[in-house]
């Protein structure tokens, strides 16, 4: 178990600063993910498997737990049921590219929210401060014309009817949606979407946008509009 390096701070029976409980198999990932939280005041504590998980959930009554989509010995769907019988505490669900089912039965479990892994502390650190507020995980709901995007539910509508899409596509679309009337570059998409810095990859992100148009029905491109030579745009078309 990774202990967390600074204990949380108790002001009577109340914490100070938040407790998160990580579980997942990769304690490398655990530990970075631990340092960079806890420069940012969030205290952290690591296990690898979902039975240490229950156990430390149990005993450390922690604000929010995050497990990865693919945590041994009891699974992250199982994990989040055995927690739904006694607490409603937020629990976030680390995916990554095949873990489209996983994200569905979680959620149908009771997760609280999908967020990318590898873990990204922009994405995590709000989620984490709105649960220890009191600012319990509510449903968070873009909408551009007729595109609505439920971020807590995974789920995407195009005029009311339910379009499924793959993780990375669904990772896309809600960066753009929160970027809407925005132009975003090309590098800004790598960093934010693929979490990486390579610049050379800019036909992965063509590829994508093509299916993503095909898939929302943007068959003259007026959605997500290109602009050349720097990046993409997505707009209200009924506007």
């Amino acid at each position: 178990m990774i202990q967390p390096q600074t204990a949380p701070e108790v002001n009577g029976d109340t914490r100070t600063a938040p407790l998160l409980l990580v579980a997942d198999p990769e304690s490398t990932l655990v530990h970075g993910l631990a340092d960079a939280l806890e420069r940012e005041g969030v205290v952290v504590t690591g296990v690898t498997d979902g039975a240490q998980a229950l156990l430390q959930a149990g005993a450390l009554q922690p604000d929010v737990v995050l497990v990865s989509a693919s945590l041994p010995v009891i699974g992250a769907v199982e994990f989040i049921r055995a927690v739904r019988l006694s607490r409603a505490i937020p629990v976030l669900l680390g995916v990554g590219e095949d873990h489209a089912e996983q994200a569905v039965q979680a959620l149908a479990a009771g997760a609280t929210a999908c967020v990318a892994r590898p873990y990204r502390v922009p994405e995590l650190l709000p989620l984490v401060h709105a649960a220890f507020s009191g600012e319990a995980a509510t449903r968070r709901t873009l909408v551009v014309g007729k595109v609505e995007l439920d971020v807590n539910a995974y789920q995407v509508k195009v005029s009311g009817h339910t379009v499924h899409l793959p993780l990375r596509e669904f990772e896309l679309l809600h960066y753009l949606m929160r970027n809407a009337h925005r132009t975003v570059t090309r590098e800004q998409i790598m960093r934010h979407v693929w979490n990486s810095t390579d610049t050379t990859s800019t036909n992965t992100i063509a590829v994508h946008v093509k299916r993503l148009r095909a898939r929302l029905g943007d068959t003259d491109d007026q959605l997500i509009q290109t602009v050349r030579g720097v990046g993409y745009r997505l707009v209200d078309k009924t506007a």
